[in-house]
């Protein structure tokens, strides 16, 4: 990894289909990732972004869109999402790849090369998709390696008719997780086959010439365990091979996994170098502190590799999701605890409508003004060296009186990058006004003042060290109250 890549960067996540499709609108032409405004990267890296992971450039086919045009569910959707929706909106899902080479549409290969190229010289990193379980139905091997996907039989496909499907003279496995019916617009590749490993291994090698970093779908079922426990076959360990076959292509490629079922730390041995938090998110749509605080409680050498997000393009909007308040308190932990932080396209401007990855286009969506000024004041302090590379540490709390419960609704945590760089971050994750005092981490306070500076709100305070050391930070904040401190001590 370069020298000047942050401890704990920040990913920004575009659809690409329907960036290019906004962008064909006000052009009012076909437009490419050649069209992609400098003036647009340029934002993104003066707001504080790292990796630029581009949703959705690969091929896809007529297949994939034929199926999610015919599926009575999926169009329910589309139609609710869309109110003036049309057949023309839907491009099939962006997972049902044909190949990896750049989407004709977008402007194949040689404008995903020029956009790198900007990309690099404003230190943006790309981030492109690796689909390992599964292909499109038209995918060029259905032909030349029908024997590349898991089989089925006559009984399977009389009794399962939700996870095979018969191509021509073969019955083959939907793509599929083992707690969902199958994906009617993808195949399974089966692990089991050696060649399918060596054919998979091809395609990351080269992915890994024309970008930074991938994000891996459904990572975890290319595990042997989740293979066997899907399909009844045994296969070899996949990651470990596919991620050294990259790096020796590009020694700093980046490998995030898209991991479920507590399996995060199984992919992170493996060599992810990140992997979803699904269990924060959920914990926090949970609306207790405890349970957020005790995840908290994990070793950093497991934190600093999860990739932190309220949204993506699988999960319900933030502010859909979120009540305003709940959601700034949410994002402050969210964000400002260690590991890649992790924004979604719209999430900055409080879109509450999810778009569904077979649409090109999503409704027209006022900015919330309140949420996209709030999030312009946490990503300053994410761009803060202190929050980008310094040391985190969860911080214990006491009542503020014996009588007094609610210093349990309390989260609190600090940054430290040197003796004059000192956050710290205080959350009252619950409903009600709470009060506790937070113990501080630091030395050297006694006999003098020490200044507190909210970096989100702008309120000052000056408390006597000697206080600080012995009692610890007195704090009575309203239900889903936050401050984010700069610390100075005078």
């Amino acid at each position: 990894m370069p020298p000047s890549f942050p401890r704990y960067p920040s990913l920004y996540q575009i659809n690409t289909r329907v960036r290019l499709r906004e962008l064909a609108s006000q052009l009012g032409r076909p437009a490419t990732l050649d069209d992609l405004p400098d003036a647009e990267l340029d934002y993104l890296a003066e707001i504080g972004f790292d990796i630029l992971w581009l949703l959705g450039v690969w091929q896809t086919g007529m297949a994939g869109r034929n199926v999610s045009l015919s599926n009575p569910a999926w169009l329910r959707e589309f139609q609710t999402t869309l109110p003036d929706y049309d057949p023309r909106d839907v491009s099939g899902s962006c997972f049902a790849v044909c190949g990896y080479h750049v989407n004709n549409d977008f402007g194949g290969d040689a404008a995903l090369g020029h956009l790198r190229q900007r990309l690099a010289k404003r230190g943006l990193r790309l981030m492109l998709d690796f689909v390992p379980n599964h292909t499109a139905l038209d995918h060029p091997w259905v032909n030349d390696h029908p024997d590349f996907y898991v089989p089925g039989t006559e009984q399977q496909l009389a009794s399962q008719p939700e996870n095979y499907t018969r191509i021509r003279d073969r019955i083959l496995a939907y793509g599929r997780d083992p707690y969902f019916a199958g994906w009617p617009d993808s195949l399974q590749l089966n692990y089991a086959n050696p060649a399918v490993q060596e054919a998979m291994l091809a395609e990351l090698e080269r992915i890994a010439t024309q970008c930074d970093a991938v994000r891996c779908d459904m990572a975890m079922l290319e595990l042997p365990e989740v293979f066997e426990k899907t399909w009844g076959l045994k296969s070899q360990p996949f990651w470990p091979k596919a991620i050294a076959a990259a790096r020796r292509q590009n020694p700093s490629f980046l490998f995030m996994a898209e991991v479920y079922w507590d399996l995060e730390w199984t992919l992170q041995q493996q060599g992810f170098d990140y992997a979803y938090d699904k269990r924060l998110y959920d914990r926090l749509t949970e609306h207790d502190a405890r349970p957020v605080r005790e995840h908290l409680m994990a070793t950093l050498d497991y934190q600093n590799k999860l990739a932190r997000f309220l949204e993506n393009h699988d999960e319900p909007r933030a502010a859909a999701t979120f009540p305003a308040t709940i959601h700034r308190a949410a994002a402050i932990i969210t964000f400002l605890t260690p590991g890649l932080r992790f924004f979604h396209q719209g999430q900055l401007e409080g879109k509450k409508v999810r778009i569904s990855m077979h649409l090109n286009r999503g409704p027209a969506e006022p900015i919330d003004r309140a949420i996209a000024d709030f999030y312009s004041a946490l990503l300053r302090q994410l761009r803060d060296p202190c929050i980008r590379n310094g040391n985190w540490q969860l911080l214990n709390y006491r009542r503020a009186w014996d009588s007094n419960p609610t210093s349990e609704a309390f989260i609190a945590f600090s940054w430290t990058n040197s003796p004059a760089e000192r956050r710290l971050v205080a959350v009252n994750y619950s409903d009600h006004q709470s009060q506790c005092y937070v113990e501080i981490p630091w030395q050297g306070m006694d006999g003098r003042t020490v200044w507190l500076k909210d970096g989100v709100s702008n309120a000052m305070y000056d408390r006597p060290g000697s206080d600080l050391v012995t009692k610890g930070l007195y704090l009575d904040l309203p239900a889903w109250g936050y401050h984010v401190f700069t610390i100075r001590v005078v």
